[in-house]
């Protein structure tokens, strides 16, 4: 067995006890396994000597060796072969080389044989592992990415320049701006009838606007323009042109009722607008408001038509109702200064005249919120054409007083006037209207408004309730008298 290098001998221990033997026992072998506890085998003295190990006490120089984890115990007794008459020592019957056993003769010196160890080859030494790459940070590839982006960017928006400012070889020009542009496109239409558009300046420096109508230079524009804030219309007025030339307009006249002015320029050749019929407009047609709003002349916006013959209220400077129409609602911006100015359909026809906007402002000047008003041209034009031709405008009506309005359907007629139109028509007073020519009325501006955008001799269809039965009539309305 090795140990390292260690030659370190027991000495044998004291002599075998020579007292009185008992009976032979049966031969013994090593001690069964279960007695052992070191793995280590046991060096024995005689018998009746202190057993003593590999690290026995007062053994010098002996080897550092693990202790036994139990106590240990006295040997076997062994069987010897009987001695020979003269004294020599016989082999044991069970090993014929015990005599030479240190593990099977007490007697014999323990020694304990070492052996180099064989020679081996050296050990190589183990190769270091190949350098793994060092991954890229994700800051670096986004930086890198961003790099990238940048080049590819900047290099496509430098061949995209010079693709569409390039015209020949060497040239660095721009490119020619679009400046032929289809007649029917808004530029096109906004092109053609901005010469026939005006800006009216009132006395105290305010302005409206206006637009010419006829060769021979009528203009049509709103009678609260005319009056600039006040309440006599003024007998001239300045008005300038798109090319920026002014000329002196005379005041033909004006109708308060229905907010239409007309004035007249000198000249026989002016450019006209066309007026269109607006009765034929619907909701949803795209339209241009143009005019002059805060004194910023020859401005066109764009928008369509919000609604037809919405009832619509105006009030003078102090308060009092001053016109009621049944008027076509935009969304096309309109501002202070646009009043008098037209609203045209797509093609540059005018359809109206700029007059109202709502607001939701307390007190002070109103701005554009998206809803604005424009008298319909066809009452316009009819009022207009009276103005020329008499100097005044006439109102429509259905010869009856209305009462209050109530909440819901239907206007009450509180009194009928002999001879008028309703009292021809079989109305009573008491009659509640709930239609007129096919639209539900709600209220009386509404039924004013509808009765005064129809000229004097049209034929409508009123439907009315009387007694809690439903009936209808036919009324030929009629101009107002003096």
């Amino acid at each position: 067995m090795s140990h390292g290098t260690d030659h370190s001998s027991i000495p044998p221990g004291p002599a075998p006890n020579s007292g009185p033997q008992g009976p032979a026992a049966e031969p013994q072998g090593f001690s069964a396994p279960s007695a052992w506890t070191n793995p280590e085998p046991q060096v024995h003295g005689a018998p009746g000597a202190e057993p003593q190990g590999l690290n026995a006490p007062g053994v010098s120089g002996a080897p550092t060796a693990w202790p036994n984890p139990e106590p240990p115990q006295a040997p076997a007794p062994t069987a010897t072969a009987p001695h020979p008459p003269n004294g020599q020592p016989q082999s044991a019957w069970w090993n014929p080389g015990a005599a030479s056993d240190p593990w099977r003769d007490p007697g014999s010196r323990a020694v304990i044989e070492t052996h180099p160890a064989p020679a081996v080859p050296p050990i190589e030494p183990l190769q270091a592992p190949p350098a793994r790459a060092q991954r890229v940070g994700l800051g670096l590839v986004v930086t890198v990415s961003a790099i990238v982006a940048l080049i590819a960017g900047t290099l496509g928006a430098a061949i995209g320049i010079w693709v569409t400012r390039t015209d020949g070889p060497g040239s660095n020009l721009g490119a020619e701006p679009q400046v032929e542009r289809d007649a029917e496109s808004v530029a096109g239409v906004v092109e053609s009838i901005m010469p026939s558009v005006v800006t009216v300046l009132t006395p105290g420096g305010g302005n409206g606007s206006g637009f010419i109508v006829s060769d021979d230079g009528y203009i049509m524009t709103n009678h609260h323009v005319i009056v600039g804030g006040g309440t006599e219309p003024a007998a001239a007025l300045e008005v300038l042109f798109n090319d920026g030339s002014l000329a002196t307009a005379e005041v033909i006249g004006s109708d308060p009722d229905s907010d239409v002015a007309v004035l007249k320029i000198e000249g026989e050749d002016h450019p006209a607008m066309v007026l269109a019929d607006s009765d034929q407009m619907a909701v949803g047609d795209p339209v241009l408001a143009v005019g002059a709003p805060l004194g910023l002349s020859s401005t066109v916006t764009e928008g369509i038509v919000s609604a037809i013959d919405r009832p619509v209220l105006t009030r003078n400077e102090d308060g009092e109702v001053e016109s009621v129409m049944a008027a076509i609602q935009t969304d096309a911006a309109i501002n202070p200064g646009n009043s008098g100015g037209p609203l045209t359909d797509i093609g540059g026809q005018v359809i109206g005249i700029n007059s109202a906007i709502a607001s939701t402002a307390a007190e002070g000047e109103a701005g554009n919120i998206g809803i604005g008003f424009a008298i319909p041209i066809n009452q316009a034009k009819r009022i207009a054409d009276e103005i020329i031709e008499t100097g005044s405008a006439s109102q429509t009506v259905i010869g009856a007083e209305l009462g209050e309005s109530e909440l819901g359907v239907g206007v009450t007629l509180s009194k009928v006037l002999s001879g008028s139109p309703a009292e021809d028509a079989g109305l009573e007073t008491g009659d509640v209207l709930t239609s007129f020519n096919g639209k539900t009325i709600t209220d009386n501006t509404e039924l004013i408004a509808l009765i005064r955008k129809l000229a004097p001799g049209t034929v409508v269809t009123i439907v009315y309730q009387r007694d809690g039965e439903e009936a209808s009539a036919q009324v030929t309305l009629e101009a107002a008298s003096d």
